[in-house]
């Protein structure tokens, strides 16, 4: 089976099981206790698939189903610990969590892209012979970095008085949905760039090593979300949380389709930049296509949703539907499970020889 068709058909059978999994819970559960530790998955996944290669040396032999399990556990068991560890130092506790540990969560997500992507795990696996090790200490750099982050740049002072308000929450320098929109949209900047290939950083061998890469593209997809803050927000005066679910998880999910599901196959054929331009159009068109999609269905799945202020209970679900539940579950079956049960991908070699006969 080749692409696109394998990815095209694999996203339909997870997406399918995702919104069946997400009508499990009420809305209260959903945004609450499961989004919460669905996205304590996300970062130990995006180890596993970045620094070690989706295949460590614990799981590299095993077959299929069982190595996805292996690893699904292996993020399952993170997630546990950092959760836990999340809700008691930044949610005090308090159960349900509330949106102030929920906005942490989410942001350790964009910082552990930025240390597996962007800087390649640099200078961990440097440090660091073995993999594993290289990978868990990423791991704890994401959260210990956005921890500081957190409590320098999030101001969440427009909350006092609010019941989900809490008493350690941080005082820092931008409003905290603001900061955290910005993250988030720094990450599409980044998948934006994965849709190029690194065109055109990569025409220079200097600016392709560690950090000097990090930094460069750092610095660009800070840019770019800047720019997209400015005209959205500044100029457009768009909520930013509108922003958010409309704009720049959208773009993110579509990534995750073009780039991972499909595995960059619509437009192989392409050079760069047309690749990278064709790539970023079909992520834009098809992310916006199934979040209003998801849109569409969030009445048989989740009720009656309400949009806008104060609650955002459409849009807090729309965002974590997709990048919350259906994400992972798309590089699940992507990386972890090879897209088992689906029929492996035909070699070039059996192609060929197909052909002859």
């Amino acid at each position: 089976m080749t692409q696109p068709a394998r990815g095209l058909l694999a996203s339909i059978i997870v997406m399918a099981i995702a919104l069946a999994y997400i009508s499990l819970f009420d809305l209260g559960t959903f945004l609450g206790w499961v989004a919460f530790f669905m996205l304590g998955l996300i970062p130990m996944q995006v180890v596993a698939v970045v620094i070690w290669g989706g295949n460590p040396s614990f799981a590299s032999r095993l077959p299929q189903p069982l190595k996805g399990v292996v690893l699904t556990l292996v993020t399952v068991i993170a997630a546990v610990v950092a959760t836990a560890l999340a809700h008691r130092v930044v949610g005090e506790g308090v159960s349900p969590p509330g949106p102030i540990p929920s906005h942490f969560v989410v942001s350790v997500v964009p910082i552990t892209f930025w240390l597996s992507i962007m800087f390649g795990g640099w200078p961990f696996t440097r440090l660091i012979k073995s993999p594993i090790g290289a990978g868990l200490a990423v791991l704890v750099a994401a959260y210990v970095l956005m921890y500081a982050g957190f409590r320098l740049f999030y101001d969440y002072d427009f909350m006092q008085g609010a019941p989900v308000y809490l008493a350690s929450a941080p005082h820092g320098m931008f409003n905290a949905v603001t900061a955290l929109v910005f993250v988030v949209t720094a990450l599409a900047a980044m998948f934006l760039m994965l849709c190029f290939d690194l065109w055109p950083l990569n025409q220079w061998p200097a600016i392709m090593t560690q950090p000097t890469l990090g930094l460069v593209w750092t610095a660009i997809a800070a840019a770019i979300a800047g720019v997209v803050m400015w005209i959205c927000v500044g100029t457009l005066g768009m909520d930013p949380m509108i922003v958010l679910t409309r704009v720049t998880a959208p773009f993110i999910f579509g990534s995750i389709i073009v780039l991972n599901m499909l595995q960059n196959s619509l437009f192989a054929k392409m050079a760069q930049p047309v690749k990278g331009v064709l790539n970023a159009v079909a992520a834009a068109v098809i992310g916006v296509a199934l979040a209003n999609l998801y849109g569409a269905l969030a009445p048989s799945v989740a009720g009656t949703l309400v949009s806008g202020p104060p609650g955002y209970d459409y849009e807090v679900w729309l965002v974590n539907a997709l990048l919350s539940v259906t994400f992972p579950f798309l590089i699940y079956h992507a990386v972890f499970f090879e897209y088992w049960p689906l029929p492996p991908r035909e070699s070039a070699a059996a192609v060929h020889s197909s052909s002859r006969t």
